[in-house]
């Protein structure tokens, strides 16, 4: 409907950690140069789970901000924002949850997975059970049509598509909707119009999906259609009404290869993180402390990589010349255990070394990450007061 835009959003939980960077930050990063990118802190999000006791919130979400800008993320080309900063979230999760059934929300796989994961908390809240309507909520306020995400978040983009589909098709039928698509259709101009046509024709009477995506392309390249009319022909190319809310798709992101230091996925619940911002003193106890393979017991005794939590970081961090040395040297025991660390340690240190002196002059100029805090947040309110003023006129709310 609109050129690529992008939304991502991380919950504020304190400092972030590799995991957080291998995982998600590295593709932000890459994202930003390709699409219209908006990065939010969820800190609504963070209440589903800790409402009990949110005090720590606030200095998460500047904390995390500065993690971000430290890691790569450019406010020049990304929209940074705080989900609570921006109130139209909660009133387009209100207004959806009027037509949400009841049912939908209680299938989404995580509710159910989270509660009999989470047992220490009560989750029998009406919060917990509606985050993936004001998940959907976030992502359809922007209109965005592509969200980053990993395998098992894929049924939660699924369910915004529902959400959307089924809003538009509640509240798309304007009064006149055909002769003012048609209307729309002739402001195309003769050849384009003609275009249009016939693979909006092919579309409904063959279902061919080509045809949809080359309308789509046709009218995504049109410059002199007002807003209204491109919705209403997005719209019509479907046989549906004004297309309102925008159907998002899930954009597919690798699982984060980064290991802990325990070889499980790095996780604070783990408790086997290294934090972006930790001291290097800190990060070489951790290395230099890790476990091995059980096998090598004495420094003569040789050893297996596979069997080794260090060999994965040496997947992460280390060239194929270093990775035949560690494989020779572990299993004919011609290194040692702290030989075989080192060479994770020195690269683990050149790549925090940059991030940790950016946050150390951001978190010196808090200024600026204030600043750059407001004007996203003034950004991605222009945008979401946008799709409100739509929302509220399709569904007979625009007073005055």
């Amino acid at each position: 409907m609109y050129a690529d835009r992008v939304l991502s959003g991380m919950r504020p939980t304190g400092s972030l950690h590799l995991g957080h960077y291998h995982g998600v930050l590295k593709n932000w990063i890459k994202l930003q140069h390709d699409y219209e990118c908006l990065f939010f802190v969820a800190d609504w999000h963070a209440l589903t789970t800790h409402y009990d006791n949110p005090l720590g919130i606030e200095d998460a979400t500047s904390q995390m901000v500065i993690d971000w800008l430290a890691a790569g993320v450019d406010p020049a080309k990304a929209t940074l924002f705080i989900q609570s900063q921006v109130i139209e979230h909660a009133e387009l999760h209100l207004l959806l949850s009027m037509m949400t059934p009841l049912g939908w929300l209680e299938r989404v796989p995580t509710y159910k997975d989270q509660q009999e994961k989470l047992t220490e908390k009560d989750l029998s809240t009406y919060g917990f059970l509606g985050y993936p309507l004001l998940q959907s909520a976030d992502i359809l306020i922007y209109r965005a049509n592509q969200v980053p995400v990993g395998e098992d978040q894929v049924p939660h983009i699924e369910f915004a598509r529902e959400i959307a589909r089924r809003f538009n098709h509640l509240y798309g039928k304007e009064p006149g909707y055909e002769e003012k698509a048609e209307a729309a259709v002739k402001k195309l101009g003769g050849k384009k119009a003609k275009l249009y046509q016939e693979l909006r024709t092919r579309y409904q009477q063959a279902g061919d999906e080509a045809a949809l995506e080359s309308a789509k392309a046709l009218l995504g390249e049109t410059q002199n259609l007002s807003l209204g009319d491109k919705e209403r022909l997005y719209g019509y190319l479907e046989g549906g009404g004004k297309m309102i809310l925008t159907e998002p798709e899930a954009l597919l992101t690798a699982a984060s290869k980064m290991p802990g230091l325990d070889g499980q996925k790095m996780s604070k619940s783990y408790g086997n993180t290294i934090a972006l911002r930790e001291d290097p003193e800190v990060v070489i106890k951790k290395i230099r402390t890790m476990p091995t393979d059980p096998a090598r017991v004495r420094r003569t005794d040789p050893g297996d990589p596979a069997r080794c939590p260090v060999w994965q970081l040496h997947e992460v961090y280390s060239g194929a010349d270093t990775r035949d040395w560690v494989r020779q040297g572990c299993v004919s025991a011609g290194i040692g255990c702290l030989d075989c660390k080192q060479p994770v340690i020195d690269a683990m240190l050149r790549e925090l070394a940059p991030i940790q002196e950016r946050a150390r002059a951001l978190t010196e100029d808090p200024d600026t990450v204030r600043n750059i805090i407001a004007d996203g947040c003034e950004k991605a309110r222009d945008l979401a007061r946008e799709t409100m003023r739509d929302v509220r006129e399709a569904m007979g709310l625009s007073y005055g």
